[in-house]
């Protein structure tokens, strides 16, 4: 007989090999290789008779249930998850260190206790008493919020019983750890097991759960890919640590759209949402100032004004410097050799900075007008009309093209008073600066 050779898989992407390996040869991943297991006697498995009521149906004779979702209390959070938790959903929470993931989901299990229902906070980094000093800070003591402080995965479910919560929050995924699996906490396979352990009951009693989640320093969920495979609702919760601004956005939602985008600021007493972001990304300058232009970003469903503001200055060095905050720096290169080329705007002699207002983060195509409208501006030294607001991709040949959801950006520079609205998808740069500067 031939002898059975051990194979290995990538936890990420499913490539085998004969042998061990550091980096896997499809997805060039790093220590995701892994020895799987060799099939049981080489036997291929038996055909099962499925029981009665499972076997399969046409489609059109299924009846569909649509998911009920209960308000957390937090508008927000409920914006982004589409209504609200959904019972028996896995919800993966992800973000870099420091920016409030535990702060917001303490809030979510605040509220919720406030509400009569029974919530389990389990810590995995932290001590309990270090979670009961930022309640106290926040206002989240509540009878009705259990705490317990486990890494082990058996004791976690043990706490389940114990307590028969209607929410659990687990802090983090990624610091617990089961005896059944080889390997330290945070490893592939420790992941995975939790992950499917926690869900898999999840499902079985109806109970949602909130899962925090690690990044690593590409912004990646930490662990094998399978972990936003088997939850329901995966969020990224981000933000600039140096502003109290942060986001929730969902990447993945089975329950709502994900589409949609959450605001909240953090306060000395916690962490507070913003229904309404739209004077947090605009300076609050008394009269005209070069370099500025407005433009409507979209963020989700919503519409948003940011402020562009660019600045030029001469220099003598052979490397002029290129300082971009809050935008593609890629683009904004795009934009600069557009400008020097299509506009005849001597740049290559300057220095040139370009930012957004309030921390806000704008990778859309759709700000490309107003990012060159602030830098001719700030070249010119000619302040643009208080009133008007920018939006259009500008290509490499000049053109300036309409943005997507025009008419909604539109209807929001309306109603915050800009009267001119530079949204042409006919004229060029070089005529759109003509049109923004005759005023």
């Amino acid at each position: 007989m031939a002898r059975t050779i051990a194979a290995y898989r990538c936890t990420e992407c499913g490539w085998t090999s004969a042998k061990w390996v550091g980096r896997c040869g499809e997805c060039q991943a790093w220590n995701t290789v892994e020895e799987a297991a060799p099939p049981a006697g080489g036997r291929a498995p038996t055909a099962v008779r499925p029981t009665e009521g499972r076997v399969a149906r046409p489609i059109t004779s299924i009846s569909t249930q649509p998911a009920v979702h209960w308000a957390t209390g937090i508008g927000e959070f409920d914006r982004v998850l589409g209504g609200g938790i959904v019972p028996g959903a896995a919800i993966l929470l992800s973000g870099e260190p420091g920016v409030g993931k535990s702060t917001l989901l303490l809030e979510v299990a605040s509220r919720a206790a406030a509400a009569g229902r029974r919530v389990l906070y389990v810590t995995a980094e932290e001590s309990a008493g270090q979670v009961r000093l930022r309640a106290e800070r926040t206002g989240a003591l509540h009878d009705e919020l259990h705490l317990a402080a486990e890494t082990d995965l058996a004791a976690i479910l043990g706490q389940l019983d114990a307590v028969a919560p209607a929410l659990v929050v687990l802090d983090s995924v990624q610091t617990v750890s089961s005896s059944m699996i080889d390997g330290l906490a945070g490893g592939t396979s420790q992941v995975r097991e939790v992950a499917a352990t926690i869900t898999r009951v999840a499902k079985e009693r109806e109970l949602p759960v909130l899962l925090v989640g690690h990044v690593t320093k590409d912004g990646q969920i930490a662990g094998p890919r399978l972990l936003e495979h088997l939850v329901d609702v995966v969020l990224q919760f981000d933000g600039d640590r140096q502003t109290a601004l942060r986001f929730v956005r969902a990447q993945k939602n089975r329950f709502g759209p994900v589409d949609e985008i959450g605001c909240f600021e953090m306060t000395g007493d916690g962490i507070a949402e913003v229904a309404d972001p739209s004077g947090l990304f605009m300076s609050r300058s008394r009269g005209p100032v070069s370099g500025t232009c407005v433009t409507i970003a979209i963020e989700g469903r919503r519409a948003i004004p940011v402020e562009v503001q660019a600045l030029i200055a001469p220099t003598q060095a052979p490397n002029p410097r290129r300082v971009v905050g809050g935008l593609d720096a890629g683009r904004v290169a795009m934009l600069l050799a557009v400008l020097e080329k299509r506009a005849r705007l001597p740049l290559s002699s300057h220095d040139v900075y370009v930012s957004t207002v309030g921390g806000i983060r704008v990778t859309e195509p759709g700000a490309d007008l107003a990012i060159a409208l602030a830098v001719a501006s700030a070249a010119r030294d000619a302040p643009l009309p208080a009133d008007l607001a920018a939006v259009g991709e500008i290509s490499l040949a000049g053109e300036v093209r309409r943005a997507s959801a025009a008419a909604r950006r539109a209807a929001e520079a309306a109603r915050l008073g800009f009267v001119r609205f530079v949204d042409d998808g006919a004229e060029t740069v070089a005529a759109a600066l003509r049109t923004a500067f005759s005023g």
